[in-house]
């Protein structure tokens, strides 16, 4: 199966961008991020498009785009937060080395400060981004190969772990005892 070499998802905020940009960098290509693709297609920003145009359009624009990418990208694919809910969607990802990047309530606040212009955490962020992980953790296992905490690590700590971790048996290294 041609495509990316490795696909980030997972909640907002958890550094799927940083950590892709790492990612790509150490394996000599590039980072594509679905959401930057959605707003440069419709000329707009995430939040304006949601704002003026509403989530359904957003998710059909973000289908389309995650589709592409997988299909065209041969580096390292961070997907949006939503993405995973598509079934369109799920069903690309099987058999890809999708990675789900995880993090709390408590990190979430201190990485996205639950107050900065993310759509879909307007009113009561708290309340929201607990409901939105709640639906979504079940779909983000459900198409990742590895899951990976993001909690107290440094975006290199996490791009060694990915990189471990996708690594074919043979070539990880020894665990000592």
């Amino acid at each position: 199966m041609t495509g990316p070499l490795v696909v980030l998802v997972g909640p907002m905020g958890v550094g799927k961008s940083t950590v892709g940009a790492l990612l790509a960098e150490r394996l000599g290509v590039t980072c594509r991020d679905t959401d930057q693709d959605v707003a440069e297609q419709a000329g707009k920003s995430v939040s304006d498009i949601f704002l003026e145009e509403g989530e359904p359009h957003f998710r059909e624009l973000e289908r389309t785009a995650v589709a592409a990418a997988l299909r065209e990208h041969r580096g390292v694919l961070a997907l949006g937060g939503g993405a995973v809910l598509a079934e369109e969607t799920r069903a690309l990802l099987t058999g890809r080395p999708v990675v789900f990047l995880e993090m709390g309530l408590t990190e979430a606040v201190k990485r996205v400060g639950l107050d900065a212009p993310r759509p879909l955490l307007v009113i009561n962020p708290r309340q929201q981004w607990r409901r939105l992980m709640e639906e979504r953790r079940p779909l983000y296992t459900e198409v990742a190969r590895v899951v990976v905490s993001t909690e107290d690590r440094t975006p290199d700590q996490v791009a060694d772990e990915i990189l471990t971790a996708l690594q074919p048996p043979s070539t990880q290294p020894e665990k000592q005892q």
